[in-house]
């Protein structure tokens, strides 16, 4: 599977829900491992922007498995894990979308070195509704704001045309692993 694929599919899994029987099928940490695998393969010394981004898929990755293992911690009534949950909620979100614009900013460097004027044109503003949204619904979620139901609708369509459209980009020849730049 080529990178860019993998990073696409990696936020399919990590934002999109799958419930059968109150479980989510898609297990965040599975998306966030995928688009680590991604970003590496892309990655062509430590300081490139796939070697930027692939830190913070790292720590998203081991945030959403802590997010998975909290949520599914019985209760037993003596002890309110709220505080606990809420910390890990907000990391979890923060993270997330630290990692959507860095591995998207990266894609979007490698894309304008080549001239893809019309691909990095719509990913800049996949990547800002996407981004600017989820932290928008975030504060709505805590209560600072009553944006509706519209907020999600909007933000998950923003979602799948970046997977779309990453997915389609990840056929260019300098989106795969074996690209490498040329000397002038």
């Amino acid at each position: 599977m080529l990178p860019v694929m993998k990073i696409a599919i990696g936020f399919l899994f990590a934002f999109a829900a799958l419930r059968f029987n109150g479980l989510d099928l898609l297990f965040d940490p599975v998306g966030w491992a995928l688009c680590v695998s991604g970003l590496f393969q892309l990655q062509r010394s430590e300081d490139d922007p796939f070697g930027r981004a692939r830190p913070f898929a790292m720590a998203t990755f081991c945030v959403s498995l802590v997010a998975l293992v909290v949520s599914g911690a019985p209760s037993n009534g003596l002890l309110d894990f709220s505080p606990v949950e809420h910390g890990i909620g907000v990391a979890n979100t923060a993270c997330a979308l630290i990692t959507v614009w860095l591995s998207v900013d990266a894609v979007i460097r490698r894309i304008r070195s080549h001239g893809g004027v019309s691909e990095v044109a719509l990913l800049d503003v996949l990547r800002w509704a996407v981004v600017s949204l989820g932290a928008l619904g975030m504060l709505a979620g805590y209560g600072y704001a009553d944006l509706g139901p519209v907020l999600p609708v909007v933000w998950f369509a923003a979602v799948l045309a970046l997977i779309v459209t990453l997915y389609r980009s990840a056929h260019l020849p300098y989106l795969s692993p074996e690209w490498k730049p040329v000397a002038s």
